[in-house]
């Protein structure tokens, strides 16, 4: 690196550091650069990619199988990085941190800026009150938004940017057991579904078909689905790859893409971790996803085609991107599954970098919502090996890399999930603000970073 640069990095290495770096004599192109991205500033438009489970041991399996221990992924070229801790509260004592959190509290925490207790969805713990989401924050402000995943689109992290319930379990009006107050019926908001719609998203896609197809209970759409619901609002319903592909929409139309009645199909496939000794050593089935499904990176070019040509007048856009099966997948225990999702995710990110290189007052951020079970371990033996489940792969390097998993407490079988963990995550991003990732931070700061972006604080 250029001593230049280094300079800039020792001037600044505080992530709330104010500061002003003269440029490089030398005209030198790279301190040039990252000098305006020290400086901070305005971003025209905000990515933010979380991968759902994606700890650092995810990072690195997915590394070492894919590109070899000494290889790059895209995720690790963003030139800022540290990391974030995850931890939710008590719901019943929330001064009490609890040390785990699921998808939904860590979801809440970056959204909103808020702590919350696991399963709330952008309310606040011990009570039922909202908190407001940096997707609301940028729609109010002119910024078109889209919401993408490969989960369903009513599952935790999506829903915390355009929903508001005390369970994640209220995906849809029938599923309303554990939030009976928020029914339309009730007076309340409706399901994660019915909210997303009635947000007015401009780009929703993911899974979760069946979700909408269920029937709303009250208000003025009573009586229909939640598709006529969200057709009746503007928006355009497509299903599969081929509709993604031709899909244009009319002026001031929006997009509802339900590519699966669940969450979307693997990209990979393999043998799960299993007792000692363990599934492989095996090598992995690639590009098995069923071809009317499409991919993360389809969605998300289409998506950022569709925010960042419509509506002129628009400051530029805020855009979600979640590689959800990371995190099923290892509670599967599904190495190979869950490796392929990573890639697929990298590759997502990799489009973000190509998107930002043509458009520099974009904001990447790149992190997770928690850490997972998956282990590197030396590969297991009759004498030294673990009473959890395992899997050997046979990486690009040629060698073997052994995987386990043991954070259930119920050790022997895979038909028991793996837990979150509590580690503290990866965050890495690139452009505007993006300095301010630096160092080690609470998953709830990451809500200011995008709001000084968008220039909201």
């Amino acid at each position: 690196m250029k001593s230049e640069t280094v300079l800039i990095l020792s001037l600044c290495i505080s992530p709330l550091a104010h500061c002003q770096p003269k440029p490089s004599q030398t005209g030198d192109m790279e301190a040039t650069k990252l000098q305006q991205q020290i400086q901070g500033g305005r971003a025209k438009n905000v990515i933010f990619l979380l991968g759902d489970g994606m700890g650092d041991s995810e990072i690195t399996a997915a590394r070492n199988y894919r590109v070899g221990a000494a290889g790059r992924l895209a995720m690790d070229m963003l030139p800022f990085t540290g990391e974030v801790t995850t931890y939710a509260l008590q719901e019943n004592d929330p001064a009490k941190p609890d040390y785990v959190t699921d998808s939904a509290a860590g979801g809440t925490a970056w959204a909103t800026g808020q702590k919350t207790s696991n399963g709330r969805i952008s309310t606040s713990a011990g009570s039922d009150k909202p908190l407001k989401t940096i997707l609301e924050v940028a729609k109010e402000m002119g910024y078109r938004t889209g919401n993408i995943t490969t989960a369903e689109i009513t599952d935790a992290t999506p829903a915390v940017l355009g929903a508001h319930v005390n369970s994640r379990a209220c995906q849809g009006p029938a599923d309303m057991k554990n939030c009976p107050q928020y029914k339309k019926s009730a007076g309340g908001p409706g399901s994660i579904a019915e909210q997303l719609i009635d947000h007015k998203i401009h780009v929703l896609m993911g899974g979760g078909l069946q979700r909408y197809q269920q029937i709303i209970d009250g208000g003025p759409d009573e009586g229909k689905n939640v598709i006529a619901s969200a057709e009746a609002q503007g928006y355009k319903l497509i299903t599969n790859a081929q509709e993604l592909t031709e899909v244009h929409l009319e002026p001031q139309q929006r997009l509802l893409g339900l590519f699966n009645d669940g969450n979307m199909s693997m990209e990979w496939s393999g043998d799960p971790a299993i007792p000692y000794p363990g599934s492989g050593p095996q090598k992995c089935k690639e590009f098995v996803r069923p071809a009317n499904e499409p991919g993360l990176l389809s969605m998300m070019m289409k998506t950022i085609r569709l925010l960042e040509t419509s509506e002129s007048h628009s400051p530029g856009f805020f855009l979600q991107v979640e590689g959800a099966q990371i995190d099923k997948r290892a509670h599967s225990a599904q190495p190979c599954e869950q490796i392929g999702e990573t890639i697929a995710f990298d590759n997502a990110i990799k489009l973000a970098l190509d998107y930002a290189a043509a458009h520099p007052d974009t904001l990447i951020i790149v992190t997770a919502d928690h850490g997972h079970s998956t282990q590197i371990v030396p590969v297991p033996t009759a004498e030294v090996h673990g009473p959890g489940l395992m899997s050997t792969l046979i990486t690009t390097d040629k060698a073997n890399m052994a995987l386990y998993y043991g954070t259930n407490s119920v050790c022997c079988s895979s038909s028991h999930n793996m837990e979150h963990t509590g580690t503290e995550v990866r965050i890495a991003a690139q452009g505007p603000q993006a300095f301010r990732v630096l160092g080690v931070h609470d998953m709830s700061e990451i809500y200011h970073l995008m709001a000084r972006a968008l220039g909201a604080e």
